[in-house]
């Protein structure tokens, strides 16, 4: 076994916080990794590595080398990627928020597959925040504006938003003619995972964006519910239009205020923010890129 090969196998316990786990990504049998770890720490002289028996983490001296690790095999991976003939491959994990994945990612994979078919993907999918490097992911794509300083990326998309409602629930309790017009209705509110309070409702005027918070007798934290919800009669919710295109057209939804419509939805990806992109995350982001930047906004 290379250096390079054990710092790989360094790198990917310092983010799994587990020997087990970093053997099973890296398709190894676990004595190979603990074997490569007292190889290393003997070598070094150094403890790298404090373990007890549910966690692994990173000594002081494990940190600064991990750190230098994670460079030199960023260096060598980008070595080997600028040969021409050299492509992308290996495992790549990734965390797709659910509704864009099964409308615009998923149904366009077989193309990236076909370009890269020496990348391996694992997707996970959800809405909540993830520690990128503890639980050992790439990449994510989520949507609004994230505040996580520990993730960089890009914003690939700016999606159009819309306030709708079911008609049964218009019919019951009117249907609001200005952005002020609420007294008396309810929301679905959305919860942040961020935050653990709902988000309000957004309203573009001619005075900037406004915010009201309504009352509601359902909370969610899925965007599936989100609508099922608002189709249920249950109250507004404000959703990329894309999301509900098929219950606008079917008309068990309805539009309204559209003259004072939500601020466009930002979508990103994001990555480690210590972390050197791999050829691999590279390859996915910048196809990313490319399949929403045909998505209208």
């Amino acid at each position: 076994m290379d250096r390079f090969q054990e710092m790989q196998i360094f790198a990917r316990i310092v983010e799994r916080r587990s020997f087990s786990r970093a053997a099973d990504d890296l398709n190894m049998p676990r004595a190979t990794v603990t074997n490569a770890m007292k190889r290393m720490e003997e070598r070094l002289g150094a403890r790298l590595l404090d373990r007890t028996t549910r966690l692994v983490n990173p000594t002081l001296d494990g940190q600064a080398y991990y750190s230098r690790c994670l460079r030199l095999l960023a260096d060598m991976e980008e070595a080997e990627g600028s040969f021409r003939n050299s492509a992308p491959k290996g495992l790549l994990r990734v965390n797709l928020q659910g509704t864009l994945a099964r409308h615009f990612v998923i149904p366009a994979l077989p193309a990236f597959l076909g370009r890269y078919p020496d990348i391996e993907l694992s997707i996970g999918d959800g809405d909540r925040l993830v520690d990128l490097v503890r639980e050992g992911i790439d990449c994510v794509l989520r949507a609004g504006d994230l505040e996580d300083s520990s993730m960089v990326g890009r914003r690939i998309a700016r999606m159009q938003q819309v306030t709708c409602a079911s008609p049964d629930y218009l019919a019951r309790h009117g249907e609001p003619r200005h952005w002020t017009d609420f007294a008396g209705h309810m929301a679905v509110n959305y919860v942040s995972s961020a935050t653990g309070r709902p988000y309000p409702l957004e309203f573009s005027t001619g005075e900037g964006l406004k915010l009201v918070t309504l009352p509601g007798l359902v909370s969610v934290t899925g965007a599936d519910i989100y609508t099922a919800s608002a189709i249920a009669g249950l109250g507004f919710i404000q959703v990329p239009r894309y999301r509900v295109a098929d219950e606008l057209a079917e008309g068990k939804l309805c539009v309204v205020l559209s003259e004072y419509a939500p601020s466009p939805m930002s979508v990103s990806v994001l990555y480690p923010q210590n972390r050197q992109l791999s050829s691999r995350v590279r390859a996915f982001a910048d196809w990313l890129t490319k399949i929403f930047s045909q998505v209208p906004g």
